[in-house]
């Protein structure tokens, strides 16, 4: 059985590799604005990450990855791959957002969130983009958390968290003045008829 996985190492190094190189064309079009250019990059390197075979991976991950702490132990341990895959989505998330494709945006984040529940970035772009859809206690919910994980980023979401506020604020403004307008509408009517 050993035999077998290092008989498919070689093509899952390959796989890998190209994977990586499809990432890195991708990262410089999204660097550059090209964000068709960069999602089908992205989309093509999932292609080659998921046809690795999983087991396969096992010794690559062994090597790559620097101590197992015990709490971890009971964990999956992480391959390259997922980490890649991990990257990927949550860069794809950036994508959609700058495209305004927020449904796509909070999909592809979640999607990085599975691989890792701790992606700060691809929560938050998962946050900008249910707010964004008019989910305010969504977003903010996740971002109040985000907030007391990740201080660094402080500036960053509070600066979302008072966006969101003001958008929902403006929304529920002229939802209550449309709402008093057809009120007013019912009691002119109510009143026409009753002279």
């Amino acid at each position: 059985m050993s035999d077998e996985a290092v008989e498919l190492k070689p093509e899952v190094v390959q796989k890998l590799n190209v994977a990586k190189e499809k990432k890195n064309i991708a990262d410089e079009a999204f660097k550059s604005g090209d964000l068709k250019a960069a999602l089908r990059s992205y989309h093509e390197a999932l292609l080659y990450l998921k046809g690795i075979d999983k087991n396969a991976l096992s010794p690559i991950s062994a090597m790559s990855n620097t101590s197992v702490v015990d709490s971890a132990a009971t964990e999956k341990p992480k391959t390259e791959a997922d980490e890649m895959l991990e990257k990927i989505y949550s860069n794809m998330s950036a994508c959609h957002l700058k495209q305004s494709n927020w449904k796509r945006a909070i999909e592809t984040a979640d999607k990085a969130i599975a691989q890792n529940e701790n992606n700060y970035k691809a929560l938050f772009r998962k946050a900008k983009a249910l707010g964004e859809l008019g989910y305010f206690e969504k977003a903010e919910k996740i971002l109040e958390d985000l907030l007391k994980k990740n201080t660094a980023d402080a500036p960053a979401i509070n600066a979302e968290l008072a966006r969101l506020r003001a958008v929902d604020k403006e929304r529920e403004k002229a939802h209550n003045q449309k709402l008093r307008g057809f009120l007013n509408r019912e009691k002119k009517t109510a009143d026409e008829d009753a002279a």
